[in-house]
Order: C-alpha cells, then sequence, then structure tokens
C-alpha cells in the first residue's frame, strides 16, 4: 500500500495511503488560517485560505492534497482526522466542477498526448507536450520523469541537468505511490552509465523508505557497476536482512564476494522495477 508522511508533535511518520482510485471524491475545501504580518506594534492579523482537494477512502479515512494556481490538486497527500477535517475544511460548492475539471481535463489530455507520441518514437513532439503538461502543473511526476527519459535518450546533458534538478524537488516522486516512475528512470540512468544519478535516486528513495529489500537491490546494482563492490554488498546484505529468501540478492551478493558479480554461466540479474513476488 502506497505510504504518505505526516507531520507529528514536528516529527514525520509514515502513514498508509490506500489507492485513491477507490476513494470518494468529496470535491473542493478550503481551509483558513491567521498569520502575523508585521512586528510589534504594527503587527496585524491576516486571513490566508487555502484550498484543498479533498478523498475519502471506504474506511472513512480523509484525505487532502493542495491545489496549485491552475486549481489542479498537486503535490503530496496527507491524512487528516475525521475530527480535523470538521473543524478546519469548509466545502466550496461547485468549486471543483466548474475550476478544477477544466484543468484536470487539459493535463489529462496533454499527457495522453504525449504518451502517444513517445510511443511512435517523436521525441521531439513529445518532449513539447510534456512541458506544456508542466506549465499547468510543474511537480506532476509521470510529466517530469518522461522529461528526464527523453533527454537522456536524446544524449541532451544540459536538459538531463534541469530535468533532474526539477526531480529531486519533488518528493512526492519518491514515495512508495510513485515508486515505479523513479524505478525505472534510475534504471535508465543507470544502463547509461549515469551511476551517480542513478544511486542519487535509490538514496532519497531509501531516505523515505529504508525497509525495501528491492530498493536496496537496485542501488546495490548501481554501486557495483560504479566501481563501488564494498557499498553493494553493504545494500545487498541488508535486503536480505529483510528478506532472506531474496534469491537475486543472494546470488548478486556470492558473485561479489567472489570477485564475480555476474558470470557467464549464470542468468542475468533482472531490473526489479515491481515487487519480488511478481517477478517472472
Amino acid at each position: 500500500m502506497p505510504q504518505a508522511s505526516a507531520a507529528t508533535d514536528g516529527e514525520q511518520t509514515s502513514v498508509q495511503l490506500p489507492a485513491m482510485e477507490d476513494c470518494r471524491i468529496l470535491g473542493v475545501y478550503s481551509m483558513v488560517r491567521q498569520t502575523q504580518i508585521g512586528q510589534g506594534t504594527t503587527s496585524r492579523g491576516h486571513d490566508q485560505k487555502t484550498y484543498w482537494f479533498v478523498r475519502r477512502s471506504p474506511e472513512g479515512e480523509y484525505f487532502v492534497q493542495a491545489l496549485n494556481a491552475n486549481s489542479i490538486p498537486s503535490g503530496p497527500v496527507a491524512p487528516v482526522t475525521r475530527g480535523e477535517f470538521l473543524a478546519a475544511y469548509q466545502p466550496q460548492s461547485g468549486y471543483y466542477e466548474k475550476r478544477c475539471l477544466p484543468f484536470i481535463e487539459s493535463l489529462k489530455k496533454k499527457i495522453a498526448q504525449a504518451d502517444r507520441l513517445l510511443a511512435e518514437g517523436d521525441l521531439d513532439a513529445a518532449e513539447k507536450e510534456f512541458i506544456k503538461a508542466l506549465l499547468l502543473d510543474e511537480k506532476h511526476p509521470k510529466a517530469n520523469i518522461a522529461l528526464g527519459n527523453i533527454s537522456l535518450q536524446k544524449g541532451d546533458g544540459k536538459k538531463l541537468a534541469a530535468a533532474l534538478r526539477r526531480i529531486f524537488d519533488i518528493d512526492v516522486l519518491f514515495t512508495e505511490q510513485e515508486r515505479h516512475l523513479f524505478n525505472e528512470f534510475a534504471i535508465s540512468l543507470r544502463k547509461e552509465q549515469k551511476f551517480a544519478e542513478a544511486v542519487a535516486f535509490y538514496e532519497k528513495a531509501l531516505a523515505r523508505n529504508d525497509t525495501d529489500e528491492n530498493l536496496h537491490f537496485n542501488i546495490a546494482r548501481a554501486k557495483a557497476e560504479a566501481g563501488d563492490p564494498a557499498g553493494a554488498m553493504g545494500h545487498l546484505e541488508r535486503a536480505l536482512a529483510l528478506r532472506p529468501d531474496f534469491a537475486h540478492a543472494q546470488r548478486f551478493l556470492s558473485g561479489l564476494r567472489a570477485g564475480e558479480p555476474d558470470r557467464d554461466d549464470a542468468l542475468p540479474l533482472p531490473d526489479i522495477t515491481a515487487s519480488i513476488d511478481h517477478i517472472p
């Protein structure tokens, strides 16, 4: 199940998220917070109103996501208790249908068009459509990763560097919910021998979830190919501590210890992009 971070007494805690498609859309709600402007005798209160896209899970849990400047739900999804929701959030009748949906539908069309162009191999046209999508939602996970992949395929180091800077600023990309996106991009980076970038991706993901044996396996591959077998072995040992029957990690670790990480008489190591239970 996907995870999110929620603040509790100033600390970040991991919170389980349901599948968002299973949640009921409640619409847009506003929240008003008072902030102080100025100092001393000139200080005065100011009401700050923010807008939130709200869903409710089948179990009755509430989840909120901020709207960006284009009224599109963007960024991390956060849980709130029923008491917090009822006390702090006010419904905005018709806001979702009138102001959010037109932009959301436009964004979906741009992403779909970009995907079609990408499937046809037209990288330049696909790139333009993904850029249009980012004008609507600059934090859109798929559009940002796709632009990074396009820059990687085109060998455009300048655009790749810019894409990486954007991606690393989007924390929601490194959640379990978007794991397949950053994982596949990191694999592409490794295959193109961008080892430092691939390792950085996995390290950021592991900072959010250190108990994913597959992430430890994948960063081990990047470290080994970068010439850091000791670092790779450390992550493989961690993966096996989490899952002792992880056969691919066992074989990889044995090969590294023997100085033969990828023997010709063994099956090639897989790139793990999903749960190990679903690897064919």
